[in-house]
């Protein structure tokens, strides 16, 4: 039986840190539990992905076959995530249901497979990760959503600018050095060392993760430039009403 609060330190925690917690709906602190999990997720995998791109020599000099200790770590972690999200998500499906995020979950969960099975492609698995430094601001921007925030406040706003940059950042901004990297071990032997089912498996993910990211960004991007239009017009509507006092 899965736990309905998704985890139980969740709904102590964020009775405390935020009293507006326990004035929402059921279904609403079903999500808000699942999304604190996702934060907490994102940022410690997305540190110890920085990490590895920073200091694994071996994953960054051989980026098809090196030694996959360390991303088999932060991979194993995700995919657990993933995992119980996956069960929540069907679990709660009224609540929480969402098509995409169960495409985007089972087409991550197919490539980590050959990640941690066959210690395949450390170096592109543990990239993929940096995506994760994006989702804190994402579920910040639903916590301000439901706890009535409105959308032209000054926290709103502020998010809404820094969740739109990190995630062009870390999901659109690094697709060339991703692919670039790809292509650069395309046709090689290492490349060819990979099974079919784990070169359709990366490649196949990676396009379908990154149609997906697209989109998301294209719609990130419109809601913000439609909240700052509607602050600036609030703030000219403000200094006039104040002049014509």
């Amino acid at each position: 039986m899965i736990d309905e609060s998704g985890l139980g330190v969740s709904p102590w925690v964020s009775s405390r840190i935020s009293p507006g917690f326990l004035k929402l709906s059921h279904k609403q602190q079903i999500e808000w539990n699942s999304r604190t999990v996702s934060t907490l997720h994102a940022i410690l995998v997305g540190l110890f992905c920085l990490y590895i791109l920073c200091f694994d020599e071996a994953v960054n000099q051989d980026p098809v076959w090196g030694d996959p200790t360390l991303v088999k770590i932060n991979v194993g972690i995700t995919t657990g995530y993933l995992i119980s999200d996956l069960l929540l998500i069907f679990y709660y499906w009224r609540a929480i249901g969402d098509k995409f995020f169960v495409v985007h979950h089972l087409a991550a969960l197919y490539a980590y497979y050959y990640v941690l099975g066959q210690g395949m492609l450390p170096y592109f698995a543990n990239f993929r990760l940096l995506a994760e430094f994006s989702t804190p601001c994402v579920n910040q921007r639903w916590f301000f959503e439901v706890l009535g925030y409105p959308k032209t406040s000054r926290p709103n706003i502020a998010n809404g600018v820094l969740m739109a940059a990190v995630f062009f950042m870390v999901r659109i901004a690094v697709m060339p050095v991703y692919y670039s990297r790809m292509y650069s071990v395309y046709g090689t032997e290492a490349f060819y060392r990979v099974s079919f089912g784990g070169r359709s498996a990366w490649i196949f993910s990676s396009i379908c993760l990154d149609i997906m990211n697209i989109m998301w960004m294209h719609k990130i991007a419109r809601g913000c430039y439609k909240v700052l239009r509607s602050s600036q017009r609030l703030k000219a509507q403000t200094q006039e009403n104040g002049k014509t006092d």
